[in-house]
Protein backbone atom coordinates (compact mmCIF):
# COMPACT_ATOMS: atom_id res chain seq x y z
CA UNK A 1 0.00 0.00 0.00
CA UNK A 2 1.46 3.30 -1.13
CA UNK A 3 2.02 6.25 1.15
CA UNK A 4 1.60 8.76 -1.67
CA UNK A 5 -1.16 11.35 -1.61
CA UNK A 6 -3.49 9.53 -4.02
CA UNK A 7 -7.23 9.67 -3.64
CA UNK A 8 -9.46 7.40 -5.70
CA UNK A 9 -12.99 6.08 -5.42
CA UNK A 10 -13.90 2.73 -6.98
CA UNK A 11 -17.49 1.51 -7.24
CA UNK A 12 -18.79 -1.84 -8.40
CA UNK A 13 -22.28 -3.29 -8.67
CA UNK A 14 -23.36 -6.47 -10.41
CA UNK A 15 -27.02 -5.44 -10.67
CA UNK A 16 -26.92 -4.86 -14.43
CA UNK A 17 -24.04 -7.21 -15.24
CA UNK A 18 -24.59 -10.60 -16.97
CA UNK A 19 -23.87 -13.51 -14.65
CA UNK A 20 -20.90 -14.79 -16.65
CA UNK A 21 -19.18 -11.38 -16.44
CA UNK A 22 -19.54 -10.82 -12.71
CA UNK A 23 -16.60 -12.77 -11.34
CA UNK A 24 -14.08 -11.16 -13.75
CA UNK A 25 -15.53 -7.74 -12.88
CA UNK A 26 -15.15 -8.38 -9.15
CA UNK A 27 -11.61 -9.69 -9.62
CA UNK A 28 -10.66 -6.49 -11.44
CA UNK A 29 -12.33 -4.38 -8.73
CA UNK A 30 -10.37 -6.09 -5.96
CA UNK A 31 -7.06 -5.77 -7.77
CA UNK A 32 -7.61 -2.06 -8.49
CA UNK A 33 -9.42 -0.85 -5.38
CA UNK A 34 -8.74 -3.27 -2.50
CA UNK A 35 -5.86 -5.75 -2.78
CA UNK A 36 -4.89 -8.42 -5.29
CA UNK A 37 -7.14 -11.43 -4.84
CA UNK A 38 -8.85 -14.17 -6.80
CA UNK A 39 -12.62 -14.26 -6.91
CA UNK A 40 -14.50 -17.45 -7.67
CA UNK A 41 -18.16 -18.42 -7.79
CA UNK A 42 -19.47 -20.32 -4.78
CA UNK A 43 -21.73 -23.39 -5.00
CA UNK A 44 -22.61 -22.65 -8.61
CA UNK A 45 -24.69 -19.62 -7.63
CA UNK A 46 -24.42 -16.29 -9.49
CA UNK A 47 -22.14 -13.82 -7.75
CA UNK A 48 -23.71 -10.56 -6.61
CA UNK A 49 -21.98 -7.57 -5.05
CA UNK A 50 -22.18 -3.86 -4.38
CA UNK A 51 -19.01 -2.19 -3.08
CA UNK A 52 -17.42 1.23 -2.76
CA UNK A 53 -13.70 1.54 -2.11
CA UNK A 54 -11.97 4.78 -1.07
CA UNK A 55 -8.22 4.59 -1.65
CA UNK A 56 -6.43 7.18 0.49
CA UNK A 57 -2.86 7.97 1.47
CA UNK A 58 -2.02 5.37 4.14
CA UNK A 59 -5.56 3.93 4.25
CA UNK A 60 -8.25 2.24 2.21
CA UNK A 61 -11.93 2.04 3.16
CA UNK A 62 -14.29 -0.58 1.74
CA UNK A 63 -18.04 -0.69 2.32
CA UNK A 64 -20.53 -3.09 0.79
CA UNK A 65 -21.67 -6.66 0.46
CA UNK A 66 -20.98 -9.82 -1.54
CA UNK A 67 -22.78 -13.12 -1.93
CA UNK A 68 -22.44 -16.17 -4.16
CA UNK A 69 -18.65 -15.85 -4.34
CA UNK A 70 -15.48 -16.21 -2.28
CA UNK A 71 -12.46 -13.92 -2.29
CA UNK A 72 -9.07 -15.63 -1.98
CA UNK A 73 -5.69 -14.11 -1.26
CA UNK A 74 -3.72 -17.00 -2.77
CA UNK A 75 -0.21 -18.27 -2.04
CA UNK A 76 0.94 -16.82 -5.35
CA UNK A 77 -0.53 -13.40 -4.63
CA UNK A 78 0.90 -12.98 -1.12
CA UNK A 79 4.34 -12.75 -2.70
CA UNK A 80 3.47 -9.33 -4.17
CA UNK A 81 5.03 -7.50 -1.20
CA UNK A 82 1.78 -6.07 0.18
CA UNK A 83 2.04 -6.29 3.98
CA UNK A 84 -1.03 -4.21 4.81
CA UNK A 85 -3.33 -5.02 7.71
CA UNK A 86 -7.10 -4.74 7.52
CA UNK A 87 -9.75 -4.49 10.18
CA UNK A 88 -12.79 -6.35 8.82
CA UNK A 89 -16.07 -5.47 10.53
CA UNK A 90 -19.09 -7.63 9.74
CA UNK A 91 -22.11 -5.33 9.90
CA UNK A 92 -24.81 -7.94 9.15
CA UNK A 93 -25.18 -11.60 8.23
CA UNK A 94 -22.35 -14.10 8.76
CA UNK A 95 -18.88 -13.69 7.26
CA UNK A 96 -16.41 -16.57 7.06
CA UNK A 97 -12.68 -15.82 7.16
CA UNK A 98 -9.99 -18.50 7.04
CA UNK A 99 -6.28 -17.82 7.64
CA UNK A 100 -3.40 -19.01 9.87
CA UNK A 101 -5.24 -22.25 10.61
CA UNK A 102 -8.32 -20.44 11.93
CA UNK A 103 -11.79 -20.71 10.39
CA UNK A 104 -13.78 -17.83 11.81
CA UNK A 105 -17.46 -17.08 11.42
CA UNK A 106 -17.99 -13.42 12.23
CA UNK A 107 -21.45 -12.58 13.51
CA UNK A 108 -23.02 -9.15 13.08
CA UNK A 109 -20.99 -6.53 14.95
CA UNK A 110 -17.84 -8.64 15.29
CA UNK A 111 -14.52 -7.75 13.68
CA UNK A 112 -11.09 -9.24 13.00
CA UNK A 113 -7.68 -8.02 11.90
CA UNK A 114 -6.27 -9.74 8.79
CA UNK A 115 -2.89 -9.56 7.09
CA UNK A 116 -2.23 -9.33 3.35
CA UNK A 117 0.83 -11.51 3.97
CA UNK A 118 -1.40 -14.49 4.81
CA UNK A 119 -3.21 -16.84 2.48
CA UNK A 120 -6.78 -15.87 3.33
CA UNK A 121 -10.28 -16.86 2.21
CA UNK A 122 -13.23 -14.50 2.66
CA UNK A 123 -16.65 -16.03 2.16
CA UNK A 124 -20.06 -14.54 2.85
CA UNK A 125 -21.99 -17.36 4.55
CA UNK A 126 -25.28 -15.49 4.73
CA UNK A 127 -26.57 -12.33 3.11
CA UNK A 128 -25.09 -9.25 4.71
CA UNK A 129 -22.66 -6.35 4.45
CA UNK A 130 -19.34 -5.32 5.87
CA UNK A 131 -16.82 -2.56 6.35
CA UNK A 132 -13.03 -2.69 6.28
CA UNK A 133 -10.17 -0.32 7.00
CA UNK A 134 -6.83 -1.33 5.46
CA UNK A 135 -3.59 0.40 6.49
CA UNK A 136 0.13 -0.24 5.94
CA UNK A 137 1.80 -2.42 8.56
CA UNK A 138 4.29 0.38 9.31
CA UNK A 139 1.41 2.53 10.59
CA UNK A 140 0.22 0.04 13.22
CA UNK A 141 3.49 -1.63 14.18
CA UNK A 142 4.73 1.26 16.41
CA UNK A 143 1.33 1.53 18.12
CA UNK A 144 0.74 -2.09 19.11
CA UNK A 145 3.05 -4.16 21.32
CA UNK A 146 2.76 -7.19 19.00
CA UNK A 147 0.60 -6.41 16.01
CA UNK A 148 0.94 -9.95 14.62
CA UNK A 149 -0.56 -11.30 17.82
CA UNK A 150 -3.73 -9.30 17.05
CA UNK A 151 -4.22 -10.92 13.63
CA UNK A 152 -7.15 -13.40 13.33
CA UNK A 153 -8.46 -12.76 16.83
CA UNK A 154 -12.20 -12.08 16.98
CA UNK A 155 -12.94 -8.57 18.25
CA UNK A 156 -16.31 -8.39 20.02
CA UNK A 157 -18.90 -5.77 19.17
CA UNK A 158 -18.36 -4.24 22.61
CA UNK A 159 -14.64 -3.59 22.02
CA UNK A 160 -13.52 -0.07 22.92
CA UNK A 161 -13.81 2.29 19.97
CA UNK A 162 -15.03 -0.30 17.41
CA UNK A 163 -18.44 1.21 16.75
CA UNK A 164 -17.01 4.71 16.93
CA UNK A 165 -14.37 3.86 14.32
CA UNK A 166 -16.98 2.52 11.88
CA UNK A 167 -19.37 5.43 12.48
CA UNK A 168 -16.58 7.95 11.94
CA UNK A 169 -15.37 6.33 8.73
CA UNK A 170 -18.87 6.06 7.31
CA UNK A 171 -19.63 9.68 8.24
CA UNK A 172 -16.48 10.83 6.45
CA UNK A 173 -17.64 8.98 3.34
CA UNK A 174 -21.27 10.09 3.43
CA UNK A 175 -20.30 13.73 3.93
CA UNK A 176 -17.62 13.50 1.19
CA UNK A 177 -15.18 15.01 3.66
CA UNK A 178 -12.31 12.94 2.26
CA UNK A 179 -12.43 14.84 -1.02
CA UNK A 180 -10.83 17.86 0.68
CA UNK A 181 -7.04 17.34 1.01
CA UNK A 182 -6.75 18.92 4.48
CA UNK A 183 -9.68 16.90 5.86
CA UNK A 184 -8.35 13.78 4.16
CA UNK A 185 -5.04 14.00 6.00
CA UNK A 186 -6.70 14.72 9.32
CA UNK A 187 -9.37 12.07 8.85
CA UNK A 188 -6.85 9.36 8.01
CA UNK A 189 -4.78 10.26 11.09
CA UNK A 190 -7.87 9.91 13.26
CA UNK A 191 -8.74 6.58 11.64
CA UNK A 192 -5.25 5.31 12.46
CA UNK A 193 -5.63 6.43 16.09
CA UNK A 194 -9.03 4.80 16.48
CA UNK A 195 -7.83 1.57 14.88
CA UNK A 196 -4.91 1.44 17.30
CA UNK A 197 -7.33 1.99 20.17
CA UNK A 198 -9.55 -0.90 19.01
CA UNK A 199 -6.54 -3.19 18.78
CA UNK A 200 -5.23 -2.19 22.19
CA UNK A 201 -2.60 0.53 21.91
CA UNK A 202 -0.74 0.54 25.22
CA UNK A 203 1.95 3.22 25.38
CA UNK A 204 0.93 6.55 26.91
CA UNK A 205 1.76 8.87 23.98
CA UNK A 206 -0.37 6.75 21.69
CA UNK A 207 -3.17 6.61 24.22
CA UNK A 208 -3.22 10.41 24.20
CA UNK A 209 -3.36 10.44 20.41
CA UNK A 210 -6.12 7.88 20.55
CA UNK A 211 -8.14 10.16 22.80
CA UNK A 212 -7.79 12.95 20.25
CA UNK A 213 -9.04 10.55 17.60
CA UNK A 214 -12.03 9.65 19.77
CA UNK A 215 -12.90 13.32 20.25
CA UNK A 216 -12.75 13.95 16.52
CA UNK A 217 -14.91 10.90 15.82
CA UNK A 218 -17.49 11.88 18.42
CA UNK A 219 -17.69 15.42 17.10
CA UNK A 220 -18.10 14.13 13.55
CA UNK A 221 -20.85 11.75 14.63
CA UNK A 222 -22.59 14.54 16.58
CA UNK A 223 -22.56 16.74 13.49
CA UNK A 224 -23.87 13.86 11.39
CA UNK A 225 -26.76 13.34 13.83
CA UNK A 226 -27.59 17.05 13.83
CA UNK A 227 -27.47 17.41 10.03
CA UNK A 228 -29.85 14.48 9.60
CA UNK A 229 -32.22 15.40 12.44
CA UNK A 230 -32.05 19.20 12.64
CA UNK A 231 -35.69 19.54 11.60
CA UNK A 232 -36.82 17.92 14.86
CA UNK A 233 -37.73 20.63 17.35
CA UNK A 234 -36.86 18.45 20.34
CA UNK A 235 -33.28 17.81 19.27
CA UNK A 236 -30.92 19.21 21.88
CA UNK A 237 -27.43 18.92 23.27
CA UNK A 238 -28.88 16.51 25.83
CA UNK A 239 -30.50 14.16 23.31
CA UNK A 240 -27.41 14.09 21.07
CA UNK A 241 -25.12 13.56 24.07
CA UNK A 242 -27.28 10.61 25.17
CA UNK A 243 -26.97 9.09 21.68
CA UNK A 244 -23.18 9.39 21.89
CA UNK A 245 -22.98 8.15 25.47
CA UNK A 246 -21.34 11.34 26.80
CA UNK A 247 -22.40 14.23 29.01
CA UNK A 248 -23.93 17.40 27.54
CA UNK A 249 -21.04 19.47 28.89
CA UNK A 250 -18.49 17.16 27.25
CA UNK A 251 -20.32 17.56 23.93
CA UNK A 252 -20.42 21.32 24.34
CA UNK A 253 -16.66 21.37 24.86
CA UNK A 254 -16.15 19.36 21.66
CA UNK A 255 -18.01 22.02 19.69
CA UNK A 256 -16.23 24.86 21.48
CA UNK A 257 -12.85 23.35 20.59
CA UNK A 258 -14.04 23.35 16.98
CA UNK A 259 -14.82 27.06 17.15
CA UNK A 260 -18.61 26.84 17.46
CA UNK A 261 -21.33 26.04 19.94
CA UNK A 262 -23.83 23.22 19.69
CA UNK A 263 -26.65 25.74 19.28
CA UNK A 264 -24.92 27.74 16.54
CA UNK A 265 -24.20 24.58 14.54
CA UNK A 266 -27.80 23.39 14.91
CA UNK A 267 -29.17 26.78 13.86
CA UNK A 268 -26.81 26.86 10.89
CA UNK A 269 -28.06 23.49 9.65
CA UNK A 270 -31.71 24.52 10.03
CA UNK A 271 -31.07 27.73 8.08
CA UNK A 272 -29.31 25.81 5.30
CA UNK A 273 -32.29 23.47 5.08
CA UNK A 274 -34.71 26.43 4.92
CA UNK A 275 -32.58 28.19 2.28
CA UNK A 276 -32.68 25.08 0.06
CA UNK A 277 -36.46 24.75 0.46
CA UNK A 278 -37.05 28.40 -0.41
CA UNK A 279 -35.19 27.96 -3.70
CA UNK A 280 -36.87 24.70 -4.71
CA UNK A 281 -40.00 24.85 -6.94
CA UNK A 282 -41.60 22.02 -4.96
CA UNK A 283 -42.00 24.36 -1.98
CA UNK A 284 -42.99 27.49 -3.88
CA UNK A 285 -46.54 27.45 -2.51
CA UNK A 286 -45.58 26.74 1.07
CA UNK A 287 -45.68 29.79 3.39
CA UNK A 288 -42.38 30.97 4.85
CA UNK A 289 -43.78 30.39 8.34
CA UNK A 290 -44.49 26.75 7.47
CA UNK A 291 -40.95 26.27 6.18
CA UNK A 292 -39.55 27.81 9.34
CA UNK A 293 -41.46 25.34 11.48
CA UNK A 294 -40.65 22.43 9.16
CA UNK A 295 -36.90 22.95 9.61
CA UNK A 296 -37.15 23.08 13.40
CA UNK A 297 -37.69 26.72 14.38
CA UNK A 298 -40.41 27.35 16.94
CA UNK A 299 -40.47 31.14 16.61
CA UNK A 300 -40.97 32.88 13.26
CA UNK A 301 -39.44 36.20 14.36
CA UNK A 302 -36.30 34.44 15.57
CA UNK A 303 -36.11 32.52 12.31
CA UNK A 304 -36.33 35.73 10.27
CA UNK A 305 -33.61 37.42 12.33
CA UNK A 306 -31.27 34.44 12.05
CA UNK A 307 -31.94 34.09 8.33
CA UNK A 308 -31.20 37.75 7.57
CA UNK A 309 -28.03 37.59 9.67
CA UNK A 310 -26.82 34.47 7.84
CA UNK A 311 -27.71 35.43 4.26
CA UNK A 312 -28.04 39.22 4.29
CA UNK A 313 -31.54 38.91 2.87
CA UNK A 314 -35.03 37.97 3.93
CA UNK A 315 -36.57 34.57 3.17
CA UNK A 316 -38.92 36.32 0.72
CA UNK A 317 -35.95 37.86 -1.10
CA UNK A 318 -34.38 34.44 -1.53
CA UNK A 319 -37.62 32.89 -2.73
CA UNK A 320 -38.15 35.62 -5.32
CA UNK A 321 -34.63 35.20 -6.66
CA UNK A 322 -33.52 38.64 -5.54
CA UNK A 323 -30.76 37.11 -3.39
CA UNK A 324 -28.68 33.95 -3.49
Amino acid sequence: MSGKAEFSIFNVSTDLIPEDERVPLLREFYCRGVLKAEVEARDGRPAAASFTSHVLPEAQLLIGGLCGARVIRTKQLVSDGDDSLALILNRSGVLGISARGHDLKLQAGQAVLTSAEDVTIFERLSLGSGFSLRVPRRVLAPMIVDVDDAVMRVIPESATGLRLLADYAIALIHEKALEAPAMRQLGVAHLHDLLALVLGATDHPREAIGRRGIKAARLQKAKFLIVNNCWQQDISVTTVAQELGVTPRYLQRLFEADGKTFSSFLTEQRLKRAHRMLREPDFAERPVSSIAYDVGFGDLSYFNRCFRRAYGATPTDVRSGGAL
